[in-house]
């Protein structure tokens, strides 16, 4: 039987425009695979009705204005918008905006963010106490502005209740077909992911992204080809005595070299990704902790255990459940 499943996306000037079009298209797809039971209908809301300038320039047409936004919605997506300055990256939460997500929040179903969204959801006090993400480049702002929000850099999206928070431009699409899975089962999310020629689930969190690209661009690419080495091959052999063998260093001149381009050590560099590894595995699949911590070159469940408590303050077991992605 179908029902409507309502869906109404905040656009605004310079909203980033895949934010918007990512999830519309995966609803669209979603009702185009199930001949129409899926029922999403999607409607974009502005300031006021008409168009609205993205920040690639193009434009959106509103079909609702904020004040016109009423009644029961299954999904309240708030896109984001990332400024560019000298300083780095970094949003902004209009206060219309968040004053209009205060009101019309607990008439969802669920509200959802994607990139710089969670500022505003954060803006509004819907994130206090409880664990949300966003784009990696503007994920330490989040942090600083709002202490109350438990905030992770790395998953492409995160789960508490009601609330959705995603990271940054296409990771919206991982979490629209997340929210399609919850809504309507796996299998309907794994054909409209074939519709889009992407996977359901991407193998990384956004620390494969944030690790080499929050740092200033490297003056040695060979550096660059080794961090794609370590990535690939983190149950391997990655000792720096290895690793400075592949660059043809020496162990010591190696050391040097690889902490002036990355900011740290090559064993801290290499626990450090294969920590994030691990995390994924757990997130995202139910394999022993064992196979875990072999997959991720960290040897046994004791290593895994002291890393994670380390780095993240907990154990496998419990950033498992409060983590794992379930369906």
């Amino acid at each position: 039987m179908s029902c409507t499943r309502r869906v109404v996306i905040a656009v605004f000037p310079d909203v980033d425009i895949l934010d918007v079009t990512g999830p519309a298209e995966v609803f669209t797809l979603a009702n185009r695979v199930t001949s129409g039971t899926a029922g999403y209908r999607v409607e974009l809301a502005g300031r006021a009705r008409g168009e609205v300038t993205t920040s690639a320039g193009l434009r959106l047409v509103a079909d609702l204005s904020f004040d016109e936004v009423d009644g029961v919605l299954d999904t309240l997506l708030i896109s984001g918008a990332v400024d560019a300055d000298p300083a780095g990256q970094g949003t902004r939460a209009d206060g219309d905006l968040v004053a209009w997500v205060k009101r019309v929040a607990p008439m969802a179903r669920r509200t959802v963010s994607v990139c710089g969204g969670a500022h505003v959801l954060a803006a509004a006090g819907l994130l206090d106490g409880r664990t949300a993400t966003t784009h990696w480049s503007t994920a330490a702002q989040l942090a600083a502005e709002h202490p109350e929000v438990t905030v992770d850099p790395d998953p492409i999206f995160v789960r508490c209740g009601s609330l959705w928070t995603g990271a940054g431009i296409s990771a919206c699409i991982d979490l629209a077909l997340a929210l399609v899975a919850e809504d309507l089962g796996e299998e309907i999310a794994l054909a409209v992911a074939q519709q889009l020629v992407m996977y359901l689930k991407r193998q990384g969190g956004q620390s494969q992204f944030s690790v080499p690209l929050s740092r200033p661009p490297t003056t040695r690419r060979d550096i660059d080809h080794l961090r794609m080495y370590i990535a690939d091959n983190l149950d391997g052999d990655l000792s720096a005595a290895s690793l400075a063998a592949r660059m043809c260093l020496s162990q010591r001149h190696f050391a040097r070299v690889f902490r002036q381009e990355t900011g740290t050590t090559p064993g801290a560099y290499v626990q450090a990704a294969r920590v994030e590894a691990a995390r994924r595995l757990l997130e995202g699949s139910d394999r022993p902790l064992d196979q875990v911590a072999a997959a991720c070159g960290l040897g046994s469940v004791e290593t895994l255990h002291r890393a994670l408590r380390k780095q993240i303050g907990t154990t496998p077991a419990a950033y498992r459940r409060r983590f794992r992605m379930t369906t």
